[in-house]
């Protein structure tokens, strides 16, 4: 998710016990350049396997990102074929690129032709509800080397508004020989649950529902395993998101890790409240506002401290 899956917080939900975590999106225009944005989107250090996530439109450039993505380290190569931001598509990538199969899949074959690691491709169910097309994308990526498929079950015009169809992504699952991946209102374990069994895919992604809560992958992916992993202790909770905080200043540096940080710390913030903890009014504002990184993390400390009382 760009802005959100930065090093930091995959390594948090790396430890928590997610079963694959992959980066933010990177341009592979930018890879190629030599930029700084596309360099730190791309970083994996201390995770592994190192799953690359790559945007573009022009296979020889898509080809040439992957190579220079394989050689820093990625253990996997997944193209993105699903966002839906208009920043993306207006630019002819993401999910814009269902709308031109042909070219989706030259860009397919270009990159499982230039690494030797595997490569995966994350669509969406397909531009509108006139085109859902995310069987024959599948199909044709599958037959040209793709390894998995991920599909949301929405089409890009919905964006995130309505609910995912998981029993639409059954028609993928059925038609495509790789294993297929469901995402899309995955929240839980119950949501995980019902998405396997109405779309019959192999594994759930889950996305947004991470934000201030990396640790619930691993619960959902331990669970579904069949097996018993304690909740994470309210001290753990607290652990992590400082993890998460100091991960982005040594990552960014101070003056741009502090800005990067501020969503993830409202959002651990409004986690701890859900869960009947977290800080006063006051103090959260403080949190998402201060430039001063102790206070920070003072504050963060005192998340689950104890359960809040809101003024009557």
């Amino acid at each position: 998710m760009s802005g959100i899956t930065d090093v930091a917080f995959r390594r948090v939900a790396s430890r928590f016990g997610a079963g694959l975590v992959v980066s933010e999106m990177v341009a592979a225009t930018g890879l190629v350049r030599g930029d700084e944005e596309a360099r730190l989107r791309s970083e994996g250090q201390g995770i592994r396997p190192h799953v690359i996530q790559l945007a573009g439109r022009d296979p020889r450039w898509m080809a040439e990102g992957a190579r220079l993505a394989e050689a820093a380290g990625a253990d996997v190569i997944d193209i993105n074929m699903g966002c839906p931001a208009k920043k993306v598509t207006g630019g002819l990538a993401g999910s814009a690129l269902m709308r031109e199969l042909p070219l989706a899949l030259r860009i397919v074959e270009a990159v499982v032709g230039a690494v030797s690691v595997p490569v995966t491709v994350k669509m969406r169910l397909g531009w509108d509800h006139r085109s859902c097309n995310a069987r024959d994308l599948a199909v044709g990526a599958a037959g040209l080397g793709a390894v998995a498929v991920t599909v949301h079950g929405r089409t890009r015009q919905q964006f995130y508004t309505g609910t995912a169809d998981w029993a639409a992504i059954a028609e993928v699952v059925q038609g495509c020989a790789v294993p297929v991946a469901a995402n899309g209102d995955v929240v839980d374990l119950a949501t995980a649950r019902q998405c396997l069994a109405a779309s019959g895919a192999a594994a759930v992604m889950v996305g947004r529902a991470a934000l201030g809560q990396p640790w619930i992958i691993g619960q959902i992916g331990s669970a579904l395993a069949g097996e018993v992993r304690a909740a994470p202790s309210h001290a753990d909770r607290s652990e992590a998101a400082i993890d998460h905080y100091e991960g982005l200043l040594s990552l960014y540096g101070a003056r741009m890790g502090i800005r990067h940080a501020r969503k993830h710390l409202a959002a651990y913030a409004d986690r701890a409240r859900e869960a009947g903890f977290g800080l006063p009014a006051g103090e959260r504002q403080l949190l998402v506002t201060t430039e001063e990184p102790e206070l920070v993390l003072r504050l963060l400390s005192r998340l689950y401290e104890e359960p809040l009382r809101d003024a009557a």
